[in-house]
């Protein structure tokens, strides 16, 4: 009897339209759900995007391969990341270490994982930030790897070898895309996946009440403005002399930061003054604590600057992501704020600088193109009268929220499964 009602519900199960490519796949043994995958993320921490990264893709892999191992093999884990991570994904095992000259693990941890693991995952980045790595999993094991949610940029083509050998690219926006299928490369699978950041899912609302009731924030009652220079100065960040690249590049962003910022400040004063409502002037790299004051929030009016507030310490996503989740809106220099407040359901506009990663275009490949400004290109009335529209009809804005969200899921959901069928 049992086996009887077996046979039957397999086949209805096979009958259904979902059907078809799961039990192909299951009968050919592509599909392991307890796949044991290495991933190289966790680039740094001093960018909350940068964090985002891997909570995403972990989320990801918890929702759509429960079963399976996940290893994280990291850059950095400081500023209290390591404890969120294991309070976050507790089964997470980590394989700190590097690649030595003769391209092999330098510590044990790793080194088991390079044995033990099906495949390597390359997680989001704005390049092909470790090839180096890549190159010696491959060497070494001969398994299978790919790139998930990674942006290309011109100088990635010296890495056409991995690109050729990689199972699966997954680019995180169309542009990039569009530059890897030029490169003709005999990838099997390259196709467009949003960055794992959008399926983060990290709150600490305590956290978060805490500061906003500190500082005079009401929920649905202010916006969050992020500032960027138009180069990361990293060398700053790490109080070390710049080279003479950085040098220009850091004279290139000063030379623009005016033009570029009063744009936003025109939004922050139109903002006060035509609603009355508040404003958070706030980090997303570490370098913009200072920024925001002195570049958007001090040169304000008297009237105006009463009524902003300015987040003078840094954060990690949880706290940034619970902040963001009491805005009305954000807007942003940086890419990954917009993503992270997206992941909480508030509409958020990027102002893309053209010395930036070709990321940005992933506000337009979601369907949010509206919402996405080319500064050079862009007034400050432009920003405020999208920003207006946003405020005028918050349902509205919500709808186109809710449309891109239920195709960014989609993708997502498609990708990560066939990440494993390449295994």
């Amino acid at each position: 009897m049992e086996r009887r009602k077996f046979i039957k519900d397999l086949a209805a199960f096979a009958a259904l339209p979902i059907a078809a490519p799961l039990m192909g796949a299951i009968s050919s043994g592509a599909i392991k759900p307890n796949a044991k995958i290495l991933l190289r993320s966790s680039w740094q921490t001093v960018n909350i995007g940068d964090i985002g990264h891997t909570f995403g893709i972990m989320e990801l892999f918890n929702t759509y391969l429960p079963r399976a191992e996940i290893t994280l093999w990291p850059n950095n884990l400081e500023n209290g990341v390591d404890k969120l991570l294991k309070k976050s994904f507790s089964q997470l095992k980590l394989a700190p270490g590097k690649i030595d000259t003769n391209g092999k693990p330098t510590t044990p941890e790793l080194q088991q994982a390079f044995e033990t693991c099906d495949i390597m995952v390359h997680g989001s980045g704005p390049w092909i930030v470790v090839p180096v790595d890549l190159r010696a999993w491959y060497k070494q094991t001969g398994k299978p790897f790919g790139m998930y949610g990674i942006s290309l940029v011109d100088g990635d083509v010296a890495s056409l070898d991995l690109i050729n050998k990689a199972s699966f690219i997954y680019c995180r926006d169309t542009a990039s895309l569009d530059y890897l299928k030029s490169l003709k490369s005999k990838c099997p699978l390259t196709e467009f996946a949003p960055d794992a950041t959008f399926a983060i899912n990290l709150r600490n609302d305590q956290l978060a009440t805490d500061y906003l009731n500190r500082v005079g924030l009401k929920k649905g009652e202010f916006i969050c403005v992020i500032p960027r220079l138009r180069y990361t100065p990293y060398w700053k960040m790490k109080g070390v002399q710049p080279t003479e690249e950085e040098s220009k590049k850091y004279m290139i962003s000063q030379y623009y930061n005016e033009t570029d910022h009063a744009k936003l400040r025109e939004v922050i004063i139109r903002w006060v003054r035509e609603t009355g409502l508040k404003v958070l002037a706030c980090p997303e790299v570490i370098y913009q604590v200072e920024l925001a004051k002195e570049i958007l929030v001090d040169p304000l009016p008297e009237d105006v600057k009463k009524q902003v507030v300015w987040r003078d310490t840094y954060w990690i996503p949880d706290e940034a992501q619970s902040v963001y989740a009491q805005a009305r809106a954000l807007i942003s220099f940086e890419m990954h704020s917009p993503i992270i407040a997206f992941s909480s359901n508030v509409p958020a506009i990027h102002l893309r600088q053209p010395t930036d990663t070709r990321k940005g275009q992933m506000w337009a490949d979601i369907g949010l193109s509206e919402w996405l400004f080319e500064i050079d290109f862009t007034s400050g009335n432009q920003i405020g009268d999208t920003l207006m529209e946003i405020h005028g009809d918050y349902p509205k804005a919500l709808k186109k929220l809710a449309k891109a969200k239920e195709f960014v899921i989609k993708r997502q959901k498609d990708s990560i499964h066939k990440i494993i069928d390449s295994i």
